[in-house]
């Protein structure tokens, strides 16, 4: 099959790379064909944040920038986008830019393998936060640094310098410039449009990619890459043709109704805890431990669904909220129960026409869950727990979300999702019979925790045994229950990192 050209902006300058095979990462065309070896590679899975870059794009006048693991990122799917390695930040004359002068004067720097990783990191933190005026605290730091690892525990010092960045003089990027570059990119792949017969597909539009979807039934999809990625740096795959969702336009909105937030099955992790954290901010604190923020800049939600990894995070939340999954083909659109998307591990009902197209969630009970309600309205309540050997940047043994509408003391309205606990994602069907109707009371929260007991059979692995899996979705029952009592101190997330002075 024909190569498609890869065309982006690095130093100001266009790079057009050619031959470049669909399943090549980004890490390895950096490292072997640029000679851009700075960026380098730890894990391969996009876990220790050693390959971090930073890429940039449009959003509105202006450039979006977000860390990505170049390790797990196909090479094609930057094409049109603006790239910054750690190479790529010292002034013409030599200067370091504030990321690498904060790091220098901080001490940050111990082996120095992590480094130009946590340096795009910082990168990034820069270019979203300080250039636009916003104290880096030190909470956002920890946050923001999550997906990189420092085998030399040396995270201290790491974080000073991320707080004394905006104390160094600033340096910004000739936004305009790139941006001109990035439309006449766009422009130019808009006129070219894709060719069947090329191994990479990457359209623009929603009516090309079902039309490609059709016609090439037996392409590798992608959206993110996190978990595809892996099929490529572990198992060592490779693809006779991909076709890429990331870019087209109508799959990467968010939009809001009365009724929905439906979120484009392109839209990344990012923009989507974003959004569902911004009517339900009680979940902000869960999105944050959704992995690294550079997966999450990657990965996207509808890659997330369809993947359907049975410890994936997002499904057991969106079950809980009652989410439908919008399927798209030539032939029209379906819509059906998340839950009911699944029909093994691994599997799903997609077509081999179709595609993931959006989620809709249901905006249901008062704008803040756990708020006291108005007159005459229910009280409604949204947890979502994740348990996992790591606090940060690490795949749960379980996850559970519990959505729960109460009026007057009874369960009008009940949502129970489960992860790490069967084969799919699931809805928890018995638990939630066994709320219904009920009053809400301590004995209640018992049942419910003996009826997930009896309705799943979860398995030992490496993360976790059965008879752990079980105990803890019991708990979480009854920490759940605590919670609506107005219990506070019953989790990690109401601890807050003291801000550290700086000398």
């Amino acid at each position: 099959m024909e190569s498609r050209t890869i065309r982006f902006s690095r130093r100001g300058e266009l790079v057009s790379l050619t031959n470049v095979p669909p399943e090549r990462t980004l890490l390895q065309v950096l490292r072997e064909d640029l000679g851009a070896t700075g960026t380098k590679e730890g894990c391969g899975e996009g876990d220790c944040g050693a390959c971090t870059v930073v890429i940039a794009e449009p959003d509105q006048g202006r450039l979006r920038y977000r860390a990505i693991n170049a390790c797990i990122r196909l090479a094609h799917s930057i094409d049109g986008m603006a790239l910054w390695t750690v190479e790529d930040l010292a002034g013409s004359d030599g200067a370091l830019h504030p990321a690498q002068e904060a790091m220098v004067q901080a001490h940050g720097s111990q082996c120095g393998f992590c480094t130009p990783g946590f340096v795009m990191s910082l990168f990034g933190m820069y270019q979203n936060h300080v250039l636009r005026g916003a104290t880096v605290t030190r909470e956002l730091a920890q946050e923001e640094l999550s997906g990189n690892l420092c085998r030399c525990t040396g995270y201290r010092p790491i974080l000073d310098a991320a707080q004394s960045m905006a104390a160094l003089p600033r340096i910004e990027q000739d936004e305009q410039a790139i941006l001109r570059q990035l439309e006449a990119l766009h422009a130019q792949r808009a006129s070219e449009g894709v060719r069947g017969a090329s191994a990479y597909l990457a359209p623009l539009g929603l009516p090309e990619l079902l039309r490609l979807r059709a016609a090439h039934p037996q392409a590798q999809l992608v959206a993110g890459c996190t978990d595809v990625g892996l099929w490529v740096t572990k198992m060592h795959q490779q693809f006779g043709q991909v076709l890429d969702v990331t870019q087209v336009q109508e799959l990467q909105r968010i939009a809001h109704d009365e009724q929905h937030l439906t979120i484009g099955a392109a839209a990344t992790l990012t923009s989507a805890s974003e959004a569902l954290a911004a009517q339900w901010p009680q979940l902000a604190a869960f999105f944050q431990r959704f992995a690294g923020l550079p997966v999450r800049n990657a990965g996207t939600l509808g890659g997330n669904v369809a993947n359907g990894s049975p410890i994936g995070d997002s499904m057991p939340l969106l079950i809980a909220l009652g989410a439908r999954v919008v399927l798209l083909s030539v032939r029209g659109e379906r819509e059906l129960p998340l839950e009911q998307f699944y029909t093994g591990y691994r599997q799903n009902v997609l077509a081999g026409d179709e595609v993931v197209g959006w989620i809709k969630v249901p905006r249901t009970g008062s704008p803040h869950p756990g708020a006291l309600p108005q007159a005459g309205e229910g009280e409604e309540f949204l947890r979502a727990y994740k348990i996992s050997k790591r606090y940060d940047d690490d795949i749960s043994a379980v996850c559970l979300a519990i959505r729960m509408r109460l009026r007057d003391g009874v369960v009008e309205e009940i949502g129970i999702g489960a992860g790490g606990v069967a084969a799919t994602p699931a809805r928890a069907v018995q638990a939630e019979a066994a709320l219904r109707g009920q009053p809400w009371t301590a004995q209640a929260a018992r049942r419910a925790a003996a009826a997930l007991g009896a309705e799943f059979r979860p398995i030992s692995d490496m993360r976790a045994s059965a008879a752990y899996r079980a105990e803890v979705l019991a708990n979480l029952v009854q920490r759940f229950w605590l919670e609506t009592q107005g219990h506070a101190d019953v989790n990690l997330e109401s601890f807050r990192l003291a801000e550290a002075a700086l000398p």
